[in-house]
C-alpha cells in the first residue's frame, strides 16, 4: 500500500505541489486508487495530482470524511472530469452546517444569527445526479483491504470540537454533533493503517472504534487529529493511551495543531514524522 499526502496546509519544500487550508490523500492498493478527502479547491487537488501524474480516471473511487468544506471543496471540479465516480461517505453528509464567527449568538431567532455556510459545496440532491452516490454509517470496503470506519457513534473520551460549528434543529442552533466524521482503515499484512480526515469524533474514540470493529490496534496513524484545540490533560491522557498501544507511527498533519505535534513528539521521537502536501508512505 502506498499513501500520499495531495492537500495539506502545510507542503514539502522539496515537491511542486501547492498548500492550503484542507486534507486529501491518494491511496493505492494493489493498483487500485482511491481518494480521500477533496482539499478545499479544485485548483489545489488537480494541480498536486497532475504534479504525481495521476490520472484522473485512473481513480476508482472517493471517501468524504465529513462534510465540511476543506475536505470536499475539490469535489466538484474532480466530478466535472470523472463523472459518476463512486463517492463514499456517512448517511449524515448532507446536513447543513454552518460556522459562527462574530455576534451574540440568538439560538431561538436563526435570521438573526451571523453564520457562514460550512457545509458541502454541491447539494447532495445534484450530487446523487454528479456521481455514484454510497452514504452509509456502517463501515464500507472500496477496494480490498480499504474501508472507511463507519460512523464512530461512541465518543466517552473528547471531540475535537470547534465552538464555531453548529447546526440548525428545529428553531434552535445547536453544536454540531459532527455525527458524519469518519476516517478509513487500511488492511496491510503489516497490520491496520488509521487515516484520519479531521477525527472531529476523536482521536481516543476513533481508536477504540477501531479496536471494537477491525479488531486490532492501528500500527500507523496519519492524517488530521483535531488536537489544535486540546488541553495539557487531554494530550497527557492521549499520549498515555498511545504509549499502551505500542506506541503506532504516528503522521499527523492538517488540524493537529503546533503544540500537540511539539508534544507528540518530545514523548515518542522519532515515532512521530511531519505529514504535509507531497508525503508519500509506503508499506
Amino acid at each position: 500500500m502506498k499513501i500520499t499526502c495531495v492537500v495539506d496546509n502545510a507542503v514539502d519544500p522539496h515537491s511542486s505541489f501547492w498548500g492550503e487550508h484542507g486534507l486529501a490523500f491518494l491511496i493505492e492498493s494493489d493498483g487500485a486508487r482511491v481518494l480521500f478527502d477533496t482539499g478545499a479547491s479544485g485548483t489545489v487537488l488537480l494541480h498536486n495530482l497532475e504534479a504525481q501524474k495521476i490520472a484522473l480516471d485512473s481513480i476508482v473511487g472517493v471517501v468524504l470524511s465529513h462534510a465540511h468544506p476543506d475536505h470536499t471543496g475539490g469535489l466538484p471540479a474532480l466530478l466535472e472530469h470523472v463523472p459518476d465516480l463512486p463517492v463514499y461517505a456517512h448517511c449524515d453528509l448532507g446536513r447543513e452546517r454552518f460556522s459562527r464567527r462574530s455576534g451574540r449568538m440568538e439560538v431561538k431567532a436563526p435570521l438573526r444569527f451571523p453564520y457562514i455556510r460550512k457545509g458541502l459545496p454541491v447539494d447532495l440532491e445534484v450530487l446523487r445526479q454528479q456521481a455514484d452516490l454510497h452514504l452509509s454509517d456502517a463501515p464500507q470496503e472500496i477496494v480490498a483491504g480499504v474501508w472507511t470506519s463507519g460512523e464512530i457513534s461512541e465518543r466517552p473520551e473528547p471531540e475535537g470540537r470547534s465552538p464555531h460549528h453548529f447546526v440548525r434543529e428545529g428553531e434552535r442552533w445547536v453544536p454540531d454533533p459532527y455525527r458524519d466524521d469518519m476516517a478509513m482503515i487500511l488492511d496491510d499484512p503489516q497490520g491496520l493503517v488509521l487515516v484520519c480526515g479531521c477525527c472531529h469524533a476523536g482521536l481516543l474514540n476513533t481508536l477504540s472504534h477501531v479496536r471494537r470493529v477491525f479488531g486490532r490496534d492501528p500500527v500507523v496513524v496519519v492524517g488530521g487529529t483535531h488536537l489544535v484545540s486540546a488541553d495539557g490533560s487531554h494530550l497527557r491522557r492521549l499520549i498515555e493511551a498511545l504509549k499502551r498501544l505500542g506506541p503506532p507511527a504516528l503522521y499527523p498533519n492538517h488540524c493537529t495543531g503546533q503544540a500537540a505535534y511539539v508534544a507528540l513528539a518530545q514523548a515518542f521521537g522519532d515515532r512521530v514524522a511531519p505529514c504535509p502536501a507531497g508525503t508519500v508512505l509506503e508499506f
